[in-house]
């Protein structure tokens, strides 16, 4: 599946445990990514500045789900059982 654009779901949810730009001490997870436009995009796409862990990311329903809502939900429970 392709990335739902203006999702931001998966720059919010999870925690980032690495630091990148404009997070020295990474981000916890709910935060929302100061990389993150307004419009919910990812303001590093395609920089060598975006953390590994983002570019490894890939969008797939069973993780993003139907919507941005869903998505939120799906990740913030695998942030829960991951923790």
């Amino acid at each position: 599946m392709e990335c739902r654009l203006h999702c931001g779901a998966c720059c919010i949810a999870p925690s980032i445990s690495s630091s990148f730009l404009n997070h020295p001490n990474g981000k916890k997870a709910g935060e929302r990514c100061k990389n993150l436009s307004n419009d919910n995009l990812c303001q590093l796409f395609g920089k060598p500045e975006r953390p590994s862990v983002c570019h490894n990311f890939k969008a797939v329903e069973w993780v993003c789900g139907k919507d941005q809502h869903q998505a939120m939900q799906i990740l913030t429970e695998l942030e829960t059982l991951t923790n």
